[in-house]
């Protein structure tokens, strides 16, 4: 046979294997992106197929080479790769100074707080004492709004009163969602991601960030539950500096879960903070009876309650469940637990040096009267 003809037989050859192998290909590819081709049609569009091009050989690449050096040409430069973001748990070094530093001055701030409320409560008693008096010289005025709204303020527990604020703010943080020239600022500051340049201030803002009414209706709801509970266990400075300190260690818990399993992702809600809330009074009362809102027939310990509430989220975590953030509730959860039985010994009631140095710092300052007294 001539050179000619086995030229020709090697050409039909080699082009039979390549139909037979890009089919095979087709094929396969068909198979494993079927969900994706089955979504774009649902959306009303289909990707074109890109056309398959056959590689370049290693001497055409270099012949290609030459002729674009000879023209004064530089090859094109390779596509971008998508990036990636890295497993790197050296980004969590920031969270974790910033974790720390926010709880000492949650629970500092706290107990500042709760000893300028001592100092103006002795003095607002004779300021009520006059208002009283006052009052009941002045003539009644007819019934209002304002009275009304007045009544009803007073009608609330402690507890409501103070968990009335964080409502207002996840309020105002869910408007904010709705308005489009806010999108960028929302997802950036209002969404914790362990890929996000904005690490720290994010795990504070997120706790207050909802997009679902139903999200934050459901959350809401919970905190005022269980507030007026909350509350008289510890007061309302007590409870702010849990509450506030719960948000930004529950949001740790999820960047280290996130890290650790390359699942990178935004995450929002108050659901880490509500857990430590409800973790701490059930540990603190675990005989109290609790019921389904919809199920007011099945009571329920809150002791069983909480063990099934970890355990859902520990399965979660681990059979990576991702409708919910399951670490930052299990984080939640965990601090609520640690915190009524350890952390309150250990944090709150040790907080009299603090308190001292501020109040010899308010007695020596401006206008303090200089007599010490409180």
């Amino acid at each position: 046979m001539s050179s000619s003809g086995v030229a020709a037989v090697m050409m039909a050859l080699r082009a039979s294997v390549f139909r037979w192998v890009s089919e095979d290909i087709s094929s396969t590819h068909y198979l494993t992106n079927r969900f994706t081709l089955q979504t774009q049609q649902r959306c009303g569009f289909r990707k074109v197929a890109k056309k398959v091009e056959p590689k370049k050989g290693v001497a055409e690449e270099v012949e290609q080479t030459e002729i674009l050096h000879k023209k004064g040409e530089a090859p094109a430069p390779d596509p971008p790769t998508p990036r990636i973001p890295a497993r790197s748990f050296g980004r969590l070094v920031k969270p974790l100074v910033f974790t720390i530093g926010f709880t000492g001055c949650s629970f500092g701030g706290a107990a500042i707080w709760q000893y300028e409320s001592l100092k103006s409560r002795v003095q607002s008693y004779f300021d009520d004492v006059k208002a009283d008096w006052l009052e009941k010289k002045r003539p009644q005025k007819q019934a209002g709004l304002g009275k009304q709204v007045n009544q009803w303020w007073n009608s609330l527990s402690d507890g409501q009163k103070t968990v009335t604020g964080i409502i207002a703010a996840n309020a105002l943080v869910f408007c904010c969602w709705r308005v489009p020239s806010l999108q960028r600022t929302m997802v950036k500051y209002f969404t914790s991601n362990p890929s996000s340049k904005a690490l720290c201030w994010p795990m504070l803002l997120s706790t207050f960030s909802h997009y679902s009414l139903f999200h934050m209706a459901a959350n809401m709801y919970v905190l005022w539950s269980f507030s007026s509970s909350i509350v008289n266990m510890m007061g309302k400075e007590q409870f702010m500096a849990l509450y506030l300190s719960a948000g930004v260690i529950s949001t740790f818990v999820s960047y280290v879960s996130k890290t650790a399993m390359g699942r990178f992702g935004p995450s929002l809600g108050a659901s880490g903070a509500i857990m430590t809330v409800l973790a701490a009074v059930c540990t603190k009362m675990p005989e109290a009876k609790l019921a389904i809102l919809f199920l007011p027939m099945y009571p329920f310990t809150a002791g069983n309650a909480l063990k099934a509430i970890v355990a859902l989220d520990t399965t979660g975590l681990i059979l990576g469940w991702r409708f919910f953030d399951h670490a930052a509730h299990l984080g939640g959860a965990l601090f609520g637990i640690w915190y009524i039985i350890y952390g309150h010994e250990l944090i709150w009631k040790n907080r009299e040096p603090l308190v001292k140095m501020w109040h010899d710092f308010r007695t020596r300052g401006p206008g303090a009267g200089g007599n010490g007294s409180m």
